[in-house]
């Protein structure tokens, strides 16, 4: 078993264990104007925690790619997500800015020593050099100190650990993700995820986007996959074109290339992430990819 495919499988436990540190220091208190920061991956579930904490009332927050934050704004807090504690737009920037929080897998590193308050996940590092678990993990943790039941999250991620998948590399050239709030951080990470293993052909919109001017790629042998709610009249115009339309609520379960694996009540968005990352996975290993070590990639971006 490659490492990246035990990590994934690994998300359940995880996320419990994160969401034990839900009251953890640093953590931004209802109210503050916060901004949350992160590059790839961790960008994506900033997005998706930004979008959460607004819709819960919490106060106004925005998330940025670390490079481009916007140094003439004022937040009350800054949260910095980053596995490594080692990415160097991270830790310039942490350098520059004060009530800060990193939340990170290596205590021992830069982002740790800069960040006024820090939040280990030690238990979610993970060998392979594709994130799944750390990710994720991160977004538990977030998710549970807004209010949000992880228990019954994770007990979804059970299910999506060991579920058939619903796309097939033999039947599927092509992939585009959708998602609306904080689910289009999400589908944005499940196309990096086929991008970074498989080096496949994934793209990811905003749900509501997706009509104006995307739609125009999708065909037969191709296929849609939307996270969380989706538009009204979206499916139908998906399976217009010819295209697979995926979606845990879409006739009851999920449509696996002609046959239904469903009879359950629909996935929560995070854990329909879990079968995207194996979906991932299985696009690099049939193409006798390597998952664990992906090309052109490394653990963590460290500029001279």
């Amino acid at each position: 078993m490659t490492y990246v495919k035990a990590e994934i499988a690994s998300q359940p436990d995880c996320w419990r264990l994160a969401a034990k540190l839900a009251d953890a220091p640093g953590l931004p208190v209802r109210g503050e104007r916060v901004a949350v920061v992160g590059c790839g991956t961790s960008w994506f579930m900033a997005k998706a925690y930004a979008a959460l904490r607004e819709q819960a009332g919490h106060g106004e927050t925005d998330a940025f790619q670390a490079s481009e934050f916007p140094h003439t704004r004022r937040y009350d807090r800054v949260l910095a997500i980053t596995r490594s504690g080692t990415t160097t737009e991270v830790v310039e920037l942490l350098g520059t800015l004060r009530n800060t929080t990193v939340i990170t897998a290596d205590g021992g590193q830069p982002a740790a020593a800069r960040a006024g308050e820090t939040i280990l996940l030690d238990f979610a590092d993970e060998q392979a050099v594709v994130q799944t678990r750390f990710a994720t993990s991160a977004l538990a943790l977030l998710r549970a100190h807004l209010g949000e039941n992880i228990e019954s999250v994770a007990a979804d991620a059970e299910v999506a650990v060991r579920m058939p998948l619903p796309v097939h590399p033999a039947l599927a050239e092509q992939i585009t993700f959708l998602g609306r709030g904080w689910t289009v951080g999400l589908a944005e990470e499940a196309a990096l995820k086929c991008r970074e293993a498989a080096g496949y052909w994934a793209e990811a919109y905003p749900a509501m986007d997706y009509r104006h001017g995307p739609i125009s790629i999708a065909a037969p042998r191709r296929v849609v996959w939307a996270f969380g709610e989706i538009p009204v009249g979206l499916a139908d115009d998906v399976e217009a074109t010819g295209a697979l339309f995926v979606h845990s609520r879409h006739h009851g379960g999920y449509a696996a290339l002609g046959s239904w694996c469903g009879g359950r009540a629909p996935l929560d968005p995070m854990a329909d992430l879990v079968l995207a990352q194996r979906v991932a996975v299985l696009l690099a290993t049939s193409q006798g990819l390597d998952p664990d070590h992906p090309r052109n990639l490394t653990r963590s971006v460290v500029l001279t």
